[in-house]
């Protein structure tokens, strides 16, 4: 089958590059190891029975590292993408697969699922060693909404990695598209939801929307106008609106 052809040719291209391997395992040391050492400050912080540990979220300071790791996945999902229009390869892929939307669809998919294997396995590991931390304070995987926010983990890594292969898309190169997405992350984004008069806004915005999948306990005072698996549902649709824009540009131009 044509198609399997291109998904193997997809996979080769993927693993061969050590970039790949190198990303994806910070991504993990990371999340993982920040979410602990947030973990133990918090335990800490929370050793007396106080009014603080009423809202305290043991699951979600697991994946404190999350906002670090999440750095390595753009990386990744940008790489994916862009490494072939920088190296000149892109000419020799698409005159091998004149179908482009078969040649992106099976890019995206293998690097999906290496992205969402690599986000399952870290957020299972973020959320038992970061709970090992916590001690007394921890959560435990049947309690209602754990399951749901550890899951959720390993999925918003795995969107944000598609929605950078989608942007990357868009604008080819590799440091253009970091140049966009690092600041869209960790500057506007951060900026956006956390001042008041944007507030209302920001909540929209990918990050901000996908991470509510993550929290268990719902801060005092918060107002936001959907849950889990609304702000959840909010980030699928900006990652099919970066990929439909890929796709577009991707069949109009020239490589």
């Amino acid at each position: 089958m044509a198609v399997a052809r291109v998904v193997r040719s997809e996979w080769t291209k993927i693993r061969s590059v050590a970039s790949t391997v190198w990303t994806l395992s910070l991504a993990v040391v990371v999340t993982v190891g920040l979410g602990m050492l947030i973990s133990a400050l918090s335990r800490n912080e929370f050793q007396a029975a106080d009014e603080g540990r009423r809202s305290f979220d043991p699951t979600f300071v697991s994946f404190a590292g999350m906002s670090l790791g999440q750095l390595a996945m753009i990386v990744f999902g940008v790489l994916v993408v862009s490494n072939e229009y920088s190296s000149g390869m892109i000419r020799a892929s698409l005159a091998a697969v004149p179908q482009r939307g078969t040649f992106l669809f099976s890019k995206i998919a293998v690097a999906t699922l290496l992205a969402l294997a690599v986000g399952m396995a870290t957020g299972f590991a973020a959320f038992f060693l970061g709970q090992a931390v916590l001690g007394d304070l921890r959560a435990d995987l049947g309690d209602p909404g754990v399951l749901r926010a550890v899951l959720g983990a390993g999925l918003y890594m795995t969107l944000i990695t598609v929605f950078s292969m989608g942007v990357a898309t868009m604008l080819r190169s590799p440091m253009l598209s970091l140049g966009v997405l690092m600041p869209f992350f960790f500057l506007i984004s951060t900026i956006l939801g956390n001042v008041s008069a944007t507030r209302a806004f920001g909540r929209y915005l990918p990050d901000q929307a996908g991470s509510r999948i993550m929290q268990v306990v719902v801060p005092a005072g918060d107002d936001t106008p959907y849950g889990p698996w609304g702000g959840l549902g909010i980030m699928v649709l900006w990652v099919v609106a970066a990929l439909a824009g890929g796709l577009l540009l991707l069949k109009r131009r020239d490589a």
